[in-house]
């Protein structure tokens, strides 16, 4: 999953993609790297200026049906919280709703119904979108953050969104600390053990640079660190800035679960390196289910994060 960060304030590209053609080329440039799923995203998560509804889809809902227009194979994702801007990328041509604080807004969940999208239910500790956490605490972050994406899973089901099209993302750095966002890494297979294909979001994330002291521009080595950490556990779609970078250390997570030697270490119930199926089919036009593996999707991109929010 290749992030297109439609805005001028991105904690990571500063606004490289903020015009519509920077937008494009950057999606042409994800899709030619092996990038499976586009994630577009028109509004900075973390605390910045104010973005309304409307500017959020001037912002993204052009470029999601422009993108359509070139890659009709491609799956297409929106990375917003707000059921007026799914509705209005849903008619442009998206295909999943990557919901990064929690369902803040209910309605959402019945957007992706109506339209037949798929939708990522995170968690995001209680914030309010945009926000940054203050000192969060949990008893067990994992049984907190598990209990909570699978009632949300479950919700939304309720909702009438398909529930091949449903997918958990524990959400690092969303509501957590550098240390709860370590344990979530580390601990990703007990997501993956409630059924529900795992994405995780950990590119250049503060957890990251909080561990090995480094500014944003110099964490891709962590990244992929966390990123083959996820991958082993068993997460499915991977939320990424560098996608060869990132595919080609899921191929070498992929291939080592593969082996003879490692396959005794394989959690129960995980599926190991090859192509498996991770159903994020999309409702938009025409785009084809997202191909993943239990040993973190030999096809799929992707990302990490913690202490702040960054998208």
């Amino acid at each position: 999953m290749a992030v297109i960060n439609r805005t001028p304030d991105s904690f990571f590209d500063h606004g490289t993609t903020y015009e519509l053609g920077a937008a494009l080329a950057a999606a042409d440039r994800a899709v030619a790297d092996g990038a499976d799923i586009l994630d577009i995203g028109g509004v900075r998560a973390g605390p910045g200026e104010y973005v309304s509804a409307a500017e959020e889809i001037r912002r993204v809902a052009g470029l999601v049906a422009a993108v359509r227009a070139q890659h009709p194979d491609v799956v297409i994702s929106v990375d917003t919280w707000r059921a007026e801007v799914g509705r209005a990328v849903a008619r442009a041509g998206a295909d999943l709703l990557n919901d990064a604080w929690g369902g803040a807004d209910p309605a959402l969940a019945r957007v992706a119904a109506s339209y037949g999208l798929g939708l990522v239910c995170s968690h995001a500790g209680g914030l309010a979108p945009r926000t940054r956490p203050h000192r969060p605490a949990y008893a067990d972050v994992m049984a907190e953050v598990r209990g909570y994406v699978t009632a949300e899973a479950e919700r939304a089901v309720a909702a009438g969104v398909r529930p091949d099209g449903i997918v958990i993302d524990p959400a690092h750095d969303f509501g957590k600390n550098t240390w709860q966002s370590l344990q979530l890494t580390r601990r990703t297979g007990d997501l993956v053990a409630t059924g529900w294909p795992v994405l995780v979001a950990v590119s250049n994330k503060d957890f990251v640079g909080e561990t090995l002291d480094l500014p944003v521009q110099e964490r891709a080595e962590g990244t992929l660190a966390a990123l083959a950490v996820c991958a082993w556990e068993g997460a499915r779609l991977f939320r990424v800035h560098d996608v060869p970078a990132a595919r080609d250390a899921l191929a070498a997570v992929a291939a080592l679960r593969a082996s003879e030697e490692v396959a005794a270490l394989r959690p129960t119930g995980v599926a190991g390196g090859g192509a498996g199926a991770a159903g994020v089919a999309g409702g938009g036009a025409g785009a084809a289910g997202v191909a993943g593996s239990g040993a973190g999707a030999a096809g799929t991109a992707g990302t990490m994060g913690s202490g702040r929010p960054r998208r």
